[in-house]
């Protein structure tokens, strides 16, 4: 069941990938890799698919997903240490508890952060694997449902 779960979440996740990519994309190349990053409301996500991820589905709750993908023809997924931190724009820190998903040949890191209506976070998340670190950074508003 968990598989089928974890499935869907990825699936999930690729719909708001691609439909990014069609608006210019939510990717970075970084260094030896290319990171793709989302961060939406986790209303968004199923309540079988959140308790299976021990997401906490909330008006008031967002998630935050980072692929980190070798920066070549195959993209191949990678492993990375992630840590990082969202701040609102009068400077009020969430620290990021990235948690790692595996999925067949998928890699991904799910955070989770409190936000209010229409607040913007800056994100700023270390990515390291061995002597390669490199930081991403990136912005963006959110709404309550």
């Amino acid at each position: 069941m968990k598989k089928y779960l974890s499935l869907a979440l990825l699936l999930f996740v690729c719909a708001f990938a691609n439909a990014s990519s069609e608006q210019g994309g939510q990717f970075k190349n970084l260094g030896p890799w290319q990171v793709h990053y989302i961060a939406f409301p986790s209303t968004f996500i199923q309540p079988t698919i959140a308790k299976a991820y021990d997401i906490d589905r909330s008006n008031y709750k967002a998630v935050v997903n980072i692929s980190v993908l070798k920066n070549n023809a195959e993209k191949t997924a990678q492993k990375a240490t992630l840590t990082g931190e969202a701040r609102n724009l009068i400077g009020t820190k969430q620290d990021l508890e990235f948690k790692e998903v595996i999925d067949g040949d998928a890699i991904y890191y799910l955070a989770q952060i409190a936000f209010n209506n229409e607040e913007t976070y800056r994100f700023t998340i270390n990515i390291a694997q061995g002597n390669n670190r490199q930081v991403l950074k990136f912005q963006q508003k959110f709404y309550v449902d």
